[in-house]
This record gives structure tokens, sequence and C-alpha cells, in this order.
């Protein structure tokens, strides 16, 4: 094992001389996710000039190297991550043609003197996106650190190895814990050869371990902690782990980090967070004003600069909150509320009031938005209804009708109200076509909104279907009956 390690090394250090000298990190920056798993996304432009540059916001983080938002944020001077997703990894990893290609592509290209007026500010490419998640198995693991080396000797040719950093988002399963005690952190064993490979690689080119951190779902897996303790509040009960007391989950996370990390003999690394927030609808506890109560602390611990027991004073490089919109295609394994994370609606209206940078003013929402015509697909009640609770099945399946779940916005809408709901979702993601409305003649169009009760029956924005569609099936958790 030990002589992959050394040949990994000495690669590392034939790049090394390129790399500029150590200088201190400026002080923590809070950016946003911005992602486009959506059947009708709003318009890129729309997004950089109404949401991100409207309130401030000065740092973006991508999923891919989209063309068209990668256009839209030239001369915008927000700094931005470009992500590289996991199915590319394995042929960068096998190809340094492929890597080459790429950075030209998608990198290059886009620097001011590139040919794009303006340029884009990047500054990091996301190698991944958390490649070591359990449920993936080992199925990147031979691909991550070789992608990487790659895509650092792409920078290295083209003279923009000084400018732009690579980072891998990693999970927080990356490291396990007992009882959530910080100081009993390590890195997962499966992970102990690729680990070591990848960290000395950051090390080597100073680049920071992103941590991608989920509260919302640690949440509901530790029933012991109370959620006062995820959402920052004097009263919670603080965790003993030694001499070190945490008053909240973030520090702990953190601290969890920096102990594997120790343990890893990485210690002194900086530390990113690629993504944390607080969902507002799909699940219990999933609400605006929850969300509004975790965003509003967050952002006040950042700015405390109080830091962690086991680094105080020393701050986390840059946080980037999950996310920027709703996106109604995200994949919900791991919950419906995955799709209900954004601190914007789908449409770019600010569903709560938190301080992004644009100080005590509330958040500018995107403006002049097009939407298809004021039209609904309801049930008809006038029909025999006794199959339309299979119909709204098959809707669901190709819609997304997380809001009826279990503590969702529209769990308690009732039969056959749900149905409703499941026939306008699938209605408008079909771009209102008039065949999209049918259910074997169980479906009628009206002009009146059903919207109820916080429950909000939407109406699609007018972006094209076919070309927003992104290929993967839409499973929803509720039951329709």
């Amino acid at each position: 094992m030990w002589s992959v390690h050394r040949q990994v090394i000495v690669l590392f250090l034939l790049l090394a001389p390129v790399l500029t000298p150590a200088g201190c990190w400026r002080a923590t920056a809070v950016g946003v996710n911005w992602g486009t798993s959506s059947s009708h996304p709003l318009s890129s432009a729309k997004v950089v000039s109404g949401l991100l540059q409207s309130n401030n916001i000065t740092n973006v983080k991508l999923f891919d190297a989209d063309p068209s938002v990668l256009e839209s944020l030239a001369g915008s001077r927000i700094n931005v991550v470009v992500g590289i997703p996991n199915n590319m990894l394995s042929a960068l990893n096998s190809s340094k043609k492929a890597a080459a290609s790429w950075v030209h592509d998608n990198i290059t290209r886009y620097f001011p003197n590139g040919g794009l007026e303006g340029g884009v500010r990047i500054e990091y490419i996301a190698v991944g996106d958390e490649p070591f998640l359990l449920s993936y198995a080992q199925q990147f693991y031979p691909f991550i650190v070789g992608a990487a080396i790659n895509i650092q000797l792409a920078l290295v040719n083209a003279k923009l190895a000084d400018k732009v950093k690579i980072i891998v988002p990693c999970s927080s399963d990356v490291y396990q814990s007992n009882s959530s005690l910080p100081s009993t952190a390590h890195f997962r064993d499966d992970l102990n050869t690729t680990m070591f490979q990848l960290l000395s690689f950051l090390s080597i080119h100073r680049s920071p371990f992103l941590i991608d951190i989920n509260p919302f779902l640690s949440f509901q897996q530790n029933k012991n902690l109370s959620i006062d303790y995820f959402l920052f509040q004097s009263s919670a009960h603080h965790l003993s782990d030694g001499h070190n007391r945490y008053k909240n989950f973030l520090d702990s996370s953190i601290d969890a980090l920096v102990t594997s990390l120790t343990k890893a003999g990485f210690g002194d690394m900086e530390i990113m967070i690629g993504r944390i927030g607080w969902p507002t609808d799909g699940s219990a506890n999933a609400t605006a004003s929850v969300a509004q109560s975790f965003m509003q602390a967050l952002v006040e611990h950042l700015k405390n600069k109080v830091g962690t027991p086991l680094r105080p004073k020393r701050l986390v490089v840059e946080t980037y909150i999950f996310s920027l919109l709703d996106e109604d295609q995200r994949d919900i394994t791991t919950g419906n509320y995955e799709r209900h994370l954004g601190i914007f609606t789908f449409d770019g209206q600010a569903k709560y009031i938190v301080d992004l940078g644009q100080g005590s003013k509330k958040l500018a929402n995107a403006q002049n938005v097009e939407y298809l015509s004021s039209r609904w697909c309801v049930v008809n009640n006038n029909k025999d209804l006794s199959n339309a609770s299979a119909s709204a099945v098959n809707a669901c399946t190709n819609a997304d009708c997380t809001a009826l779940s279990s503590g969702g916005s529209c769990f308690k809408l009732g039969w056959p109200a749900n149905i409703s709901y499941a026939f306008n979702s699938y209605y408008q993601q079909h771009d209102q076509g008039a065949e999209s409305c049918d259910f074997d003649g169980l479906g009628l169009l009206t002009s009146v909104d059903p919207s109820v009760d916080g429950c909000m029956f939407s109406v699609a924005l007018g972006t094209s279907f076919s070309t927003s569609l992104h290929g993967f099936p839409m499973l929803f958790w509720c039951t329709i009956r």
C-alpha cells in the first residue's frame, strides 16, 4: 500500500513547483449552490441579475459546467466553483487528453483572455459530487484522484494552476464517530488508501477539504439531539466531549472532520463547507419558519468568527448554502425534502428573510418572470373516481408530488383534493399540453386557482419541457388514497 502512496506523492511533487506560495486565506465567505435540476428552470440571466447580483451574493457553486449558466456569469464579478459530475470521473482519470479538453472547453474559454467579454471568475473546480457517498459503494474510488491529477496537469499546461484550485466535495458520511462525539471521529476504513491519496493531493496544492453537511438529515437520524441543537438555540442541551462543550451541530460536525484529518496526518488542512441548508417542505419540521431560524442563526454564527473548540478563531474558508432555488427534479433518495431546499421558490421568490449580503434589506425577488397560462388541471368530481388514486400515483411518478408527503404543505389536503394536486403537477411539468390533463377522462381544466391553506398549486414557468428534463425517474414517498 505504501508503495502506491509514494508513487502518488511523487507525481504530486512533480506538479508542485508551479504552485504559488502559501498565503493567508481570506475571511470566510458565504455563497450559494445553484442547481438546475428543474423541469422548468428560471432563466440563467434572471438568476444572475435578479437573484445573485441584486442580493450582493458574491460566491456561487455549480454542479456542472452548463455553458448557458457560465456565459450568464461573465462580467458579473461573482466567484464561481465549476463542478464535474461523477459520471465523467472515469474518462478524466483514464485520459489526460480528455482532461485537457474539458479544461479548455469549460475553464480556459471563460477566462478574460478566452474570448468571453468580462470573463468568469472561476476559483475552484469541484471534481465529482460526493463520490464517496456510502450509497455509491466503491464505484468511483478508482477514478477520483486520477481525475484530479489529470485536471491539475491540464490547468498547469493552460497556465491557470495559480488561478484555479481543485477540490473534491465529500459527504459527511466519509467519517464516523461514536455517540456523535467529535473526538471519536475517523475516516471510514474502506476509504483509507483513497483518502490518503486525496489528502496528499489537496495538501500539496494547498486546497481545502470540502465537506457537505446535511443538518436536516442528521436531525432526522439522531433522535437524542433536540432540534434546538441544530438551530443554534441557546436553550439547546450542550454536547460534552471531554473538556470541550458543543452548543450546536455545525461546530461538532466541523470538529469531527478536524479530528479525522488530524488522525490521518493532515490536521492543519483548511476546511470549506460545500453544502448546508434546511428545507421548507416535504417533511415534518421542514417549514419556511424553521428554515429561517436555521439560516439566520447560521449566518450570524459565521459572522461572529468564533471558530470551534478545536479551532478557536479559525474559520472555514467558505460556506455554500444549499440551495439557491427549489428544484423539482432533484433525486429524493434521502427524502422528499430534497426538492425544497431553496432559499427561493422555483420562480425566484424569497421564502423567508436572511442576510446573504444584502444587509438589512429584504431579499430581492426575480422580476418579470414569465409563466405558462393561468390554468390548472384538477379532478372532475362528476366522474367515477374509483380509479382516480391509481391515476394520481402514475402522475406523481412523472411529476413532483413531494408536498403531499407526511408533514408537507399539502399533506392535509385529503381526498380527492390530493388527486387534483397530482394531476396539476403532471400537467404543469408537461407544458400544459391538452393531453396532459386527460387521465382517462378524469381531468378537468380550470382557470380558478385551487391553492388552499398554504398548499400551492403552481403554474410552470414558460420554459421548454423538452429541453429542461434531466432524464431520471421522479419517485415520491407518499400515499394517495
